[in-house]
C-alpha cells in the first residue's frame, strides 16, 4: 500500500497544475468532498442573482411584458443552442424543455414514425437491457403505443440483434450504474446500416465527454441538465432532432408551443418548423432562466469539452490509483472500465453493504451515492472537483471500511 502522505503530495502538485482549478470558485462549495455531480451537480455561485432578477424585475415588474421583452418565448430555442456545442451539434436542433422521460417518449415515439413510413413492417423497439428504469418504462409505452415489440438488449449485442423489423434503437451513452461509456459512433453506425433510428440517451454524458451528436450522424438524443450541466433540481431536459430529419419529426405530444401560429388559437394542428416541433406547453421560466445562467461557467477562459473530458480521466485514474493503494484487498471491486475509451466521468465500486458504507461516507463529509444492490457510485465533475478531494474520499472510503 502506498503511504497516504505520498499520494496526498501528489495530489497536490496536480491540482497546482489543474488548468480548470480556478473554475472551482464559480461554485458554492463548503468542506464537504462532493462526488454525486452524476445525479445533481454543484450550485454556480452567480446563479441566485440571476434568479432574483428573474423573479422581482422581469415576472414582479414587467409581468406579461417579459415574454417579449425578456425573451422568455424564445428561451428554449436559445438556450438549446447554448447547450448544442456540448454535445456536438450545431445551432438549431436543440430544444430545451419539459422532463428527460417526455423527451424520450417524443423522440422514441417520433422515431418509430419515421420507421414505419420507411417501410411498414419496422415493428420492433431495441433498448438498452441496462437502461435507467424510466427509459424502459417509456420504451415499453412507446411499443404498446406504435403497435411494436419491445426487445431489450445489451449494447454490445445491438449489431447482432438489428433486423429488417428493427424501427428504432433507444440507448444510453453511459451507464448509470457502472459508468461505462457506449460505443456511439460504431452502434449509429450499426443501427443506420440496418434502416432504423438510433435514440440516445445522454444524462450521464452531457457536459463531461465529448458526444459528436452531428459528427456521428446521431438521429435523435435527450439528456437532463441537473447533471454535469448544473442546471439545478429538476432543470428541464433537451431534445435534439437532426437538421434534416426535422421536417418528419412528428411529436406525440403536439402542444400549442410547437405549433406553426402558436397565437392563432387554431383547432387544427400545424407543426412549427425545426427544432420548436420539440416543444410542447408553457415553459417552465424560473428553472429555464436558473439553467441558463448555470451554463455561462462554460463560458469562462479554459473552459471546454475537451479540457473537461481530459481532467475527468485524470480523476478516475487517480481515484482508482488511490483506492487500490488505501482500501485493503477484496474489499472492493470497480465496475467501471479501466479503458479510457469505455469510461464516463464516474467510478462504481461493487461492495457487499454498500448502502450501509456509503451512509457512513456521508457522514463523515464524503458524498456519493448508492444504487442497489451493491454499488457505490462517485460522480466526478471536473469544473468543481480537484485530486485532493480525489485523495480524501478514498482515504475516508477505506477508513470507513476499517470501521
Amino acid at each position: 500500500m502506498s503511504e497516504p502522505t505520498s499520494l496526498a503530495g501528489e495530489a497536490e502538485q496536480l491540482d497546482a497544475a489543474d488548468g480548470l482549478a480556478a473554475v472551482r470558485e464559480r461554485f458554492v462549495l463548503d468542506d464537504v468532498t462532493y462526488l454525486d455531480g452524476n445525479s445533481l451537480g454543484a450550485l454556480p455561485a452567480h446563479v441566485p442573482a440571476r434568479v432574483e432578477d428573474v423573479v422581482r424585475r422581469q415576472w414582479g415588474e414587467l409581468r406579461i411584458r417579459s415574454w417579449e421583452e425578456s425573451g422568455w418565448w424564445t428561451a428554449p430555442e436559445r438556450i438549446g443552442d447554448r447547450i448544442a456545442p456540448l454535445v456536438g451539434a450545431a445551432a438549431g436542433q436543440v430544444v430545451v424543455g419539459d422532463s428527460t422521460s417526455v423527451n424520450v417518449f417524443k423522440a422514441l415515439v417520433a422515431a418509430v414514425r419515421m420507421a414505419q413510413e420507411d417501410g411498414p413492417r419496422r415493428d420492433e423497439i431495441l433498448v438498452d437491457a441496462t437502461t435507467f428504469p424510466t427509459d424502459g418504462y417509456i420504451a415499453e409505452s412507446a411499443a404498446r403505443m406504435t403497435g411494436c415489440a419491445l426487445r431489450p438488449v445489451a449494447p454490445a449485442d445491438v449489431p447482432s440483434a438489428l433486423g429488417d423489423r428493427t424501427a428504432a434503437v433507444l440507448l444510453n451513452h453511459v451507464d448509470y450504474r457502472t459508468g461505462r461509456l457506449h460505443d456511439l459512433p460504431a452502434l449509429t453506425a450499426a443501427v443506420h446500416a440496418a434502416g432504423a433510428y438510433a435514440v440516445w440517451d445522454l444524462c450521464h454524458s452531457a457536459g463531461a465527454l465529448p458526444v459528436g451528436l452531428d459528427e456521428h450522424g446521431v438521429d435523435l438524443a435527450v439528456g437532463c441538465t441537473y447533471k454535469y450541466l448544473n442546471g439545478g433540481p429538476g432543470s428541464p431536459a433537451y431534445l435534439y432532432v437532426r437538421r434534416d430529419l426535422q421536417p418528419r419529426f412528428d411529436s406525440p405530444l403536439p402542444g400549442w408551443n410547437s405549433h406553426a401560429e402558436p397565437f392563432g388559437m387554431r383547432s387544427d394542428y400545424a407543426p412549427a418548423s425545426g427544432a420548436v416541433r420539440g416543444r410542447v406547453g408553457t415553459p417552465d421560466i424560473l428553472s429555464l432562466l436558473a439553467l441558463e445562467a448555470a451554463l455561462d461557467v462554460w463560458d469562462e477562459e479554459g473552459v471546454s469539452v475537451a479540457a473537461v473530458r481530459e481532467k475527468s480521466l485524470a480523476l478516475t485514474d487517480f481515484f482508482l490509483r488511490c483506492v487500490d493503494a488505501y482500501v485493503p484487498d477484496g474489499r472492493v471491486e470497480s465496475v467501471t472500465p479501466a479503458a479510457h475509451g469505455e469510461r464516463g466521468s464516474q467510478v462504481a465500486l461493487r461492495c457487499d453493504d454498500a448502502g450501509e458504507v456509503m451512509k457512513r461516507l456521508i457522514e463523515r463529509g464524503v458524498v456519493g451515492d448508492y444504487r442497489a444492490p451493491d454499488v457505490l457510485r462517485f460522480g466526478f465533475t471536473p469544473l468543481y472537483v480537484g485530486f485532493a478531494d480525489v485523495e480524501r474520499a478514498a482515504r475516508v472510503l477505506a477508513r470507513t471500511l476499517a470501521g
